[in-house]
């Protein structure tokens, strides 16, 4: 018990640090900014921030929630997605334990966290996180290679029709970045989880989306990289099991 409540606190705070530069990547790649070289500052004042100014969760509870030179509110973004992130990695832990699964779900959770943002701000996903799952995935055929086809497979299942909607559409009936997205995902889950994940996008995003129209006025344009991304997370995490669960009733 006392190993996997340390192992739990451990992944939780490395959580909320991928977390932090996570914000750095949803305020920054949209305005084309550099992540890696430029210091964190205020949006506001511009005064670059403080070692014990940038601790996950912690900083901000301490500030309050403004900055220490000007204070101007920081977003609640901030802590959100740093907490998101560490429960998102608490979670494929419990599911998985300490295995080869839970180091690259624990990564595809955070890319597809940091790409919902993005994408449900900009329709648009960057192309840098599609390409961290595609590398997922050939890390996941390399460490399953006997049901290596199964992956291949998956590569095409979805992506394939989607780019043919796009060809037929002219790009009006699916995104690019959502047809590369679901042949990443395919990669790394397999072909058929990976139609379960957008099956179940698909739902999410129909049954969220009217509601956000009928209390928010959302217009009819929808971002399908959250609601595509939930679905990949769900299918990773529990997907194998509702497929027994779902072919039970035709056994």
């Amino acid at each position: 018990m006392l190993p996997t409540i340390l192992f739990s606190i451990i992944i939780f705070l490395y959580g909320i640090t991928i977390g932090s530069f996570l914000n750095v990547c949803i305020c920054r790649l949209p305005k084309k900014e550099n992540i890696v070289t430029t210091r964190s500052h205020c949006t506001s004042c511009g005064t670059q921030l403080k070692w014990y100014d940038l601790i996950p969760l912690f900083s901000w509870v301490a500030l309050g929630g403004r900055c220490r030179n000007c204070k101007a509110r920081i977003s609640v973004q901030y802590p959100i997605i740093e907490a998101l992130n560490g429960v998102l990695w608490l979670t494929i832990f419990f599911v998985y334990g300490i295995s080869i699964e839970t180091a690259l779900y624990c990564i595809m959770a955070s890319a597809l966290l940091a790409l919902s943002v993005i994408d449900f701000r900009t329709y648009e996903i960057p192309f840098g996180f599609n390409l961290i799952i595609a590398a997922l995935g050939l890390i996941r055929v390399l460490t399953d290679l006997p049901n290596w086809t199964g992956y291949v497979i998956g590569f095409f299942a979805v992506s394939a029709p989607l780019y043919l909607l796009y060809l037929i559409t002219k790009g009006r009936g699916i995104g690019g970045g959502d047809i590369k997205l679901m042949a990443a995902a395919g990669l790394l889950l397999g072909w058929k989880l990976v139609i379960l994940a957008f099956v179940l996008g698909c739902v999410l995003g129909s049954v969220i989306h009217v509601i956000r129209m009928r209390i928010s006025s959302a217009e009819h344009m929808l971002a399908m990289g959250p609601y595509l991304s939930a679905g990949i997370f769900i299918a990773a995490l529990w997907g194998e099991k509702m497929l027994m669960w779902y072919l039970h009733f035709y056994a």
